[in-house]
């Protein structure tokens, strides 16, 4: 695909976490839509395409490199981030993106963020809370846990001489290319606050997204049922990790997911076509 060049009216969007599994979704759309990226990286390259990478440090107040890559611009999706420095780095870019006078802030935030009671769920919507109450205007989607997640999980289980089937705990895992698109329309909308939930096509329990990853991957392993214990597994079970109602739902399946990660006969063992 050939992509356009920048439209010179438009000012760049910036992306943090332009190199990560979202973000190299996001910014060849973003490409595709015309717009010139800039991408906020520790590790920074030559530019290419359209796409300018630049050092910054988030992790600092007044952060080297933030300013600058922030200049000129109107539009920011905040794409990176983790558990322990989350909140911290989401202060910080909306501090300078308030500097810079940005337009619209686009954050990436997780289903059940505000009701499931560990740590990368409260980081997240402490960071959600910084964006929203930056006086920046905002918008903040909320997404399940992306297919590549839900495969390192039971992939690492998959290592197990006997798997524990965690049929209590259920996910909806959504494909990230879904939400790459989905973050792009918003981020050349209007702001507009919290916006609905977006899923997977499924809702499945954690034992048969492990099952499923077994079959796709030619590996047999017993599986033992166990009853995810204490207050975190109650929340799982009454489903505090799942989309509200009127959320959206991205379209690629886990099982497809599973046969294009698997080519070598994993879509017969899964029965899909």
């Amino acid at each position: 695909m050939t992509l356009p060049t920048p439209n010179p009216t438009h000012a760049p969007v910036l992306v943090t976490g332009g190199t990560g599994t979202l973000g190299r979704h996001v910014v060849p759309l973003l490409r595709a839509a015309g717009r010139a990226v800039r991408v906020l990286t520790r590790n920074p390259r030559p530019a290419a395409d359209g796409v300018e990478y630049l050092a910054g440090d988030l992790l600092v107040e007044g952060g080297t490199g933030v300013d600058a890559a922030l200049a000129g611009v109107e539009v920011v999706l905040h794409l990176a981030g983790d558990a322990k420095n989350d909140e911290a780095t989401t202060r910080h870019l909306v501090a300078a993106a308030r500097r810079a006078g940005v337009k619209h802030l686009v954050y990436i935030s997780v289903i059940g963020a505000d009701r499931v009671p560990l740590g990368y769920f409260r980081a997240k919507y402490a960071a959600e809370q910084a964006v929203v109450g930056s006086g920046v205007p905002c918008t903040v989607l909320r997404a399940a846990q992306f297919h590549d997640l839900t495969l390192r999980t039971a992939a690492a289980m998959a290592k197990l001489p006997v798997v524990p089937k965690l049929g209590g705990i259920r996910w909806e895992p959504v494909d990230s290319r879904d939400v790459a698109e989905r973050l792009v329309e918003l981020a050349l909308a209007a702001p507009a606050g919290l916006v609905p939930d977006l899923a997977g096509p499924a809702v499945r329990t954690l034992g048969d997204l492990t099952r499923d990853h077994l079959l796709a991957a030619g590996k047999r392993r017993p599986m033992l049922p166990l009853r995810a214990p204490g207050k975190v597994g109650r929340c799982y079970r009454e489903g505090a990790n799942l989309a509200r109602p009127g959320a959206d739902r991205g379209t690629r399946s886990w099982e497809a997911f599973l046969a294009e990660t698997f080519p070598a006969g994993a879509a017969g063992r899964l029965g899909i076509s």
